[in-house]
């Protein structure tokens, strides 16, 4: 048995070598199942105790009693994807000539993970984490009995807040718990968590709240409660339990450097969100069609700011919803709907928060000067098809200064090939170098170039006229989004 888990990252996007795991094992054998009577009959160990009541001196066990029934083992099996192994060409030659296999196909094995969850309703609905079940080609479930495994059908799940939902079918009702309300909780307060650490069923572990609102934006949207209570690997998905028997969190990740120190999810914030997920099977998120950029001290001072704080748009989407509010490349967002923007990830946030079909407020700087604007939050329906990134072979300029691109007039031709709308002119890319300046920079071919250096450029011509050695930056459009690429030239 093995770990699987997540590295965190810091709000600035670097990887963490540390802290945060999330809590899934991971196991490379299959587990035997029997085909039993179903478990959907279980009745609560203890009928007189209700949920919410308070619980007697020998609180823990009768919280054993109450809750373990409805916490469910969840085994995901996901098949790995073949992938061509590099190897030498003699063997290529071997097979051509004498029709001789010269290397045995590698057998792929299904890869397997552990986790929990809850029953939250008695028709089966499940709650348990994202990243438990993200990637599945198939999701198993079992019940405190062991005597029976339903395969779950995935309902909802969100990346974001890490929820997911699942939902298992029997003929009889199943046993199911009751949420509480996580923003009543105390620091100090008792709570229990219940899962399936490493693979060991039905595990029950008790400690203390020690923490309210951990902001942990690396692993979560929502601030997290902190937690004592012994929670490992296989606990993911998993109830954290107050002494009323109420569920108030889902165990979702621990800090790898410390003991006692694990985090669930609000399930105040779970609720929230669960209608969706039932409904629309994902979480709907605004949308203003840009991508951002990090600032850093000398993109600040380029852009006549005094300090690198803000989001700095590095990209907008032709007729979407920025670009409509006017929105423009190289804008830095320091307020967006009332709320502080410090960094892109505050923009992201707070942007995804926004209810669909509101106006909302933007603050941004641009070429120093202060502008308010006014943008129609969106959604996006779907991500854009990849297009085909061999091109055919065109005449047209090749880049100078050694940048590894050439490029050409949009004609007919290289409108059809690379999609362009028809309302779309100008110069587009129909070669990049592998290896060049070009290509490690982030060009495609199917860029249409837009402005060089700040210079609209209509014709290739343009386009030599206004490259120079040294540091060039492009704006380019590419399915729908304007973006802008740098390209530091070789001397």
């Amino acid at each position: 048995m093995k770990i699987f888990c997540n590295n965190g990252v810091n709000k600035n996007g670097a990887a963490k070598r540390y802290l945060i795991f999330c809590l899934m094992a991971t196991v490379s054998v299959m587990f035997s199942t029997a085909t039993a009577q179903t478990s959907a009959n279980l009745k609560l160990p203890n009928p007189a105790l209700k949920f919410g009541d308070p619980l007697p001196a020998n609180a823990f066990i009768e919280l054993a009693k109450l809750i373990n029934p409805a916490v469910v083992n969840i085994s995901t099996s996901t098949m790995p994807k073949f992938r061509q192994q590099n190897r030498d060409p003699f063997f290529d030659m071997l097979e051509q000539l004498y029709g001789m296999r010269s290397m045995p196909q590698q057998q792929l094995r299904p890869q397997q993970a552990l986790g929990s969850g809850f029953i939250i309703r008695d028709d089966g609905l499940i709650v348990t984490n994202n990243h438990v079940i993200a990637g599945a080609d198939v999701i198993n479930v079992q019940l405190v009995d062991h005597k029976k495994v339903y395969e779950a059908k995935l309902i909802g799940s969100d990346e974001r807040t890490d929820i997911a939902l699942i939902k298992i079918e029997a003929d009889n009702k199943f046993p199911a718990v009751q949420l509480g309300v996580s923003k009543d909780v105390e620091v100090g307060e008792w709570v229990s968590a219940f899962g399936n650490p490493f693979g060991q069923s039905n595990t029950m572990t008790k400690g203390i709240i020690s923490a309210k609102g951990r902001d942990l934006n690396e692993i979560n949207r929502f601030p997290l409660l902190q937690t004592d209570t012994p929670i490992n690997p296989g606990n993911s998905g998993g109830p954290l339990v107050n002494l009323k028997g109420q569920v108030i969190g889902v165990n979702a990740a621990i800090d790898a450097r410390a003991q006692g120190i694990g985090f669930a999810i609000p399930i105040d914030e779970v609720k929230s969100v669960l209608p969706q997920l039932e409904k629309v099977g994902r979480i709907r998120k605004g949308y203003i069609g840009v991508g951002l950029a990090e600032m850093d001290p000398m993109a600040a001072a380029q852009l006549g700011l005094k300090d690198p704080s803000g989001a700095l748009i590095a990209g907008v989407e032709r007729a979407g919803p920025a670009a409509k509010a006017g929105i423009q490349p190289y804008d830095v967002v320091i307020e967006f709907n009332g709320r502080e923007v410090k960094g892109p990830g505050d923009l992201s946030n707070a942007v995804a928060d926004s209810a669909i079909g509101s106006v909302v407020k933007v603050k941004l700087v641009r070429e120093g000067k202060t502008k308010n604007l006014e943008i129609a939050i969106s959604e996006k329906a779907e991500k854009f098809k990849p297009r085909n990134s061999t091109a055919k072979k065109y005449v047209g300029q090749k880049a100078p200064f050694d940048l590894g691109f050439s490029f050409t007039d949009i004609n007919d031709s290289t409108r059809k090939e690379f999609e362009l709308p028809k309302d779309l002119s100008g110069v587009v890319i129909f070669e990049v170098a592998a290896n060049s300046v070009a290509g490690m920079s982030g060009l495609n071919p199917g860029d249409v170039i837009v402005d060089v250096n700040r210079k609209n450029v209509k014709s290739s011509k343009d386009v030599i006229r206004e490259l120079k050695k040294g540091s060039n930056t492009l704006r380019v459009v590419r399915q729908d989004m304007v973006r802008i690429v740098i390209l530091s030239a070789r001397e």
